[in-house]
């Protein structure tokens, strides 16, 4: 929940600075290049990418984790940018295949 706490506090940050002219601060908050976005999720906290799968021809969902079990789900796009769409935690791996389409 590091980065829960991180995003709280930079939207926080955003209101009191009187970022009042901004539609929606907390897409920007949440919004980044795939590039810096990955760099913040791996180096700053500890997440790496744990699955991954098509949303559609152009998007990838990706869920990211921690050794504590936190985790991120980010949906990135082809045209170079990642949101975050949920957090929590109490991530679990479960083991074996995935299920096939019936």
């Amino acid at each position: 929940m590091k980065l829960l706490h991180g995003i709280v506090a930079g939207v926080l940050l955003l209101a009191v600075s009187g970022a009042a002219d901004a539609t929606s601060p907390i897409a920007e908050v949440l919004c980044e290049p795939t590039d810096r976005m990955q760099r913040k999720l791996t180096e700053q906290f500890g997440e790496r990418r744990a699955a991954s799968g098509l949303r559609g021809p152009e998007q990838v969902m990706e869920v990211w984790t921690d050794a504590d079990g936190d985790w991120t789900l980010v949906l990135r796009y082809a045209h170079g940018l990642s949101c975050i769409v949920a957090m929590g935690e109490h991530w679990q791996s479960l083991d074996g295949p995935a299920a096939g389409r019936g």
